[in-house]
């Protein structure tokens, strides 16, 4: 079992526990550090030479695409804690994006997504930033359906939501609104447009 060798001296129990351990320690990387976190990273961390990641995930695209997934998991749990309670849709999405501003930043997967910083111009309307943002949306303790929000309706709200956080990622502003401010301007200006949907 040439596989399980290294880790620390703690091999893992089974190929899940080792893939597990593998996208643990690249999240864990991806968030302390600054640069670019490699294979060869990720394997020094374990105490298993490359060849070992490799086994579990045959491409660094693999690997960083599972972390990115687990991030964003624990990004979303963060999330449904900070906005528990909270039935009224405006207040919600209030509370969430000023969330998402403090919190993104730590989850780089979400960073790069919704601040822009890649080639693909239309990412914060792509496909996977507006999955995320349904996901999102839909942990927040309000009925959606009782203030009228269909899903058509629903979509139409993330894609503002996302626009709205993308602009304070890019430009936070000069200088930047203090925690205060920024919820006082996003109750103004953010909060009555999330109002009760009437039927078409």
């Amino acid at each position: 079992m040439a596989r399980r060798r290294g880790w620390g001296g703690a091999p893992p129990e089974s190929d899940d526990d080792a893939a597990r351990r593998i996208v643990d320690t690249a999240v864990e990387l991806i968030g302390s550090t600054e640069g670019e976190v490699t294979i060869a990273d990720v394997a020094e961390s374990l105490g298993v030479i490359r060849q070992t990641v490799y086994r579990y995930f045959p491409s660094a695209d693999a690997l960083f695409r599972a972390a990115a997934i687990a991030s964003v998991g624990a990004f979303l749990d963060r999330l449904t804690e900070y906005v528990r309670g909270i039935e009224d849709p405006a207040k919600a999405v209030v509370e969430a994006v000023m969330f998402a501003l403090g919190d993104v930043p730590r989850t780089p997967h979400l960073a790069i997504m919704l601040s822009g910083a890649h080639s693909h111009t239309e990412g914060i309307a792509s496909d996977e930033a507006m999955a995320f943002g349904m996901t999102m949306i839909r942990r927040f303790d309000v009925d959606w359906e009782h203030h009228g929000y269909d899903e058509q309706a629903l979509r139409e709200l993330v894609e503002h939501q996302l626009r709205t956080m993308q602009s304070f990622f890019i430009s936070p502003g000069n200088p930047p609104r203090s925690e205060q401010d920024l919820r006082r301007y996003l109750q103004r200006w953010l909060g009555p447009v999330v109002v009760p949907v009437e039927p078409a």
